[in-house]
């Protein structure tokens, strides 16, 4: 009988998930992984292994059936060992598409509150303050603002969509689309170190890969003007977070907007939970109502093809080794 596990999922429910097993005749187990033993223990023998956020490495890739699949439930893969994947012949398969509006979303709140201060003069006011003009001086314009894009695939673009009718100004460095290409042209092409010198919003749309991961450091920080507030929707590691809290509590950063850590949760003693130029949010960029549903909906779709026999929808393994966009 064909075995099916989930190691880890926040969702409320799998029922899409149980009617595309109970179609098949197949079991499906809830193994609700809470360490890497937990992982390796569920993993044993399944032919399709439906992951979150648990960390897939080469061992737990081991112990799966052979030809067997796994389904992340997202868009990023930097939690599954796609070369042991792709050595042993395991199909790898994610939804890369289920919130991007959402993620868009998300960023843009960022950014517009960000910019005009507005956590800052909210806790102002509460504090029995009127003086905003004083307290957060300076506030550009947005005609004046210049965001940049680390990334420009369909949530950078979709962000670009939506700031574009402020009036801001936008470059963007992506090594994977062509300068002249529409995608392209919609924002000035530059490269990595004109994005961190221009950028009064460094928003971040890149995957994480070996090439990416510190990308915002101390030395790329450096370059950025003291104004600067960096925002990160995409992936904690982007970011080194010692370089970015030095940056914000030396003032050498205006602020920063965070949606995603290294670290996650966030631990309780976290720098960053100290330091009142920063907007943190709890990794929920992606939800809606609507996008748990999708989510869920297009896992138990990628299921249904890997048991009919069918191609992935969304293969990860043919990208494994580019800069994919997201």
């Amino acid at each position: 009988m064909t075995r099916i596990v989930v190691t880890d999922a926040t969702f409320p429910k799998l029922d899409q998930e149980r009617a595309v097993a109970a179609k098949w005749g197949a079991t499906l187990e809830e193994a609700r992984c809470a360490s890497p033993a937990d992982v390796l223990r569920a993993a044993s023998g399944t032919d399709i292994l439906l992951v979150q956020f648990a960390q897939i490495t080469v061992e737990v890739i081991e112990k799966l059936a052979p030809h067997a699949a796994i389904i992340r439930y997202g868009l990023g893969l930097d939690n599954i060992d796609l070369q042991a994947a792709q050595r042993r012949g395991i199909r790898v398969a994610y939804v890369p598409d289920y919130a991007t509006s959402e993620v868009a979303d998300h960023t843009v709140s960022l950014i517009l509150a960000a910019l005009r201060r507005i956590v800052a003069l909210d806790r102002s006011v509460r504090a029995g303050s009127w003086e905003g003009v004083v307290s957060e001086n300076p506030i550009a314009s947005f005609s004046e603002t210049t965001i940049g894009f680390l990334g420009f695939g369909r949530i950078g673009r979709e962000v670009h969509a939506r700031v574009r009718p402020f009036g801001f100004k936008t470059v963007l460095f992506d090594p994977v689309i062509d300068a002249n290409s529409p995608d392209a042209l919609q924002a000035s092409s530059v490269d990595l170190d004109t994005l961190f010198q221009a950028s009064d919003v460094l928003t971040l749309h890149a995957p994480l890969t070996a090439q990416t991961r510190h990308i915002v450091n101390a030395h790329r920080l450096s370059q950025m003007k003291a104004s600067a507030i960096v925002v990160n929707t995409a992936r904690g590691a982007l970011i080194d977070t010692e370089a970015l809290e030095r940056a914000l509590r030396s003032g050498r950063l205006a602020g920063a907007a965070l949606d995603v850590f290294e670290k996650e949760p966030l631990p309780a003693d976290a720098g960053l939970r100290q330091c009142s130029n920063a907007i943190l949010t709890p990794h929920l960029a992606w939800y809606s109502n609507s996008a748990i549903q999708r989510l869920q909906a297009l896992v138990a779709d990628e299921m249904q093809r890997y048991l009919s026999g069918q191609p992935a929808r969304c293969s990860a393994l043919p990208t494994a080794a580019a800069i994919e966009q997201v």
